[in-house]
């Protein structure tokens, strides 16, 4: 199974992509801005290819098995970023709640300046019973596509 994540804009900020599970649209995306050299909490993920697996641990799996009971089983963690860890698919409208990680939303706001997504629990609770399996079994991959520069 294949999450691709296709950044469309972006500025000095955010970036703004639509978010697919094999091949269908099921929410918008919000990350931190592009940059050549990493600068913790204020960097997108590397274009590429990689693998999700379940964390279960760390203050987000306990405040998401509280807030999502009937789904959480762990979080959904984008592994061997290089330079970056614990990077994480989760809930949040601006680049202040990504500090690296993919926040997920139903819609997106792309002005310039005031990048933003809304609707982040809806869309995460559309994302995650989609992957959750394929993840649990070591069988999600996410791709990141950068078509905003």
């Amino acid at each position: 199974m294949r999450i691709k994540v296709d950044r469309f804009v972006s500025d000095r900020d955010a970036t703004i992509s639509q978010v697919f599970v094999d091949g269908n649209f099921v929410c918008f995306g919000l990350e931190d801005e592009f940059r050549v050299a990493k600068l913790v909490d204020e960097t997108r993920i590397p274009a590429g290819k990689y693998k999700i697996l379940l964390r279960t641990a760390g203050k987000h799996h306990l405040q998401y098995k509280a807030q999502f009971p009937e789904i959480h089983r762990g979080m959904l963690h984008i592994q061997d970023v290089l330079g970056f860890e614990f990077i994480l698919i989760h809930c949040g409208n601006t680049q202040a709640d990504t500090s690296g990680c993919l926040l997920v939303g139903t819609g997106a706001v792309t002005h310039e300046g005031n990048m933003s997504i809304s609707g982040s629990r809806i869309a995460y609770r559309r994302l995650y019973p989609m992957v959750v399996d394929a993840a649990g079994e070591g069988n999600l991959e996410i791709e990141f596509v950068d078509n905003d520069r």
